[in-house]
């Protein structure tokens, strides 16, 4: 765990989701954990948050929270993925989730190998961070359980595109939602070139 290549100091995890999502904001989060609360999660199953049921997620979301010396979860919407693209808009988002941090970390283990910009805190990249380290995996977990909830909330104001079974996915039933309806104004207009590469293998 490279945690533990920091003993007594503040870290924060940080990790997005919903970058492959056809529609929906990207979501970060930034969580610092104290020590005592490692071995604690780690014994509850907080791991990488793809590899959890959603009625885990939602459990261990809440235990989280609830150890955590702070979290905080930040977006970049659907306009400033279509503007920057999505790498850039979910970078844009985990340095928001830093910055609305109100206790100063000294090291932010960042998910990914692509490096925070314009970030004013020492940052580690780790290819595959939510497999290895223990606060980013709770990051992921806690950037997931609110980033689904938004898109149950969005289904009743969208009811034609199966989100609040798809959280915004490309699924069979989504992209033929998308065939019949077109997209709507929480799509980003930037994936249309991959819905339609995904529609012809249909």
């Amino acid at each position: 765990m490279p945690e533990c290549s920091y003993l007594g100091q503040i870290i924060a995890g940080i990790d997005e989701v919903g970058r492959g999502a056809l529609c929906g904001p990207v979501v970060a989060a930034a969580v610092i954990l104290p020590q005592t609360a490692w071995s604690v999660l780690a014994k509850s199953g907080v791991r990488d948050s793809k590899k959890l049921s959603s009625a885990t997620r939602d459990r261990l979301a809440i235990e989280i929270q609830s150890l955590a010396l702070e979290y905080q979860i930040a977006w970049a919407d659907v306009a400033e993925i279509d503007t920057l693209n999505i790498l850039q808009a979910s970078l844009l988002a985990m340095q928001r989730a830093v910055n609305q941090l109100s206790i100063q970390p000294d090291v932010c283990l960042v998910d990914g190998k692509q490096s925070i910009p314009n970030l004013q805190v020492r940052q580690e990249n780790l290819v595959k961070g939510d497999e290895r380290s223990l606060t980013i995996a709770a990051a992921s977990i806690v950037a997931k359980v609110w980033r689904d909830r938004l898109m149950v909330n969005l289904a009743t104001d969208y009811p034609l595109y199966d989100l609040g079974t798809n959280k915004g996915y490309g699924t069979a039933k989504h992209l033929q939602a998308l065939r019949l309806h077109g997209a709507s104004s929480i799509h980003r207009q930037s994936f249309a070139s991959y819905r339609c590469s995904r529609q012809k293998g249909n």
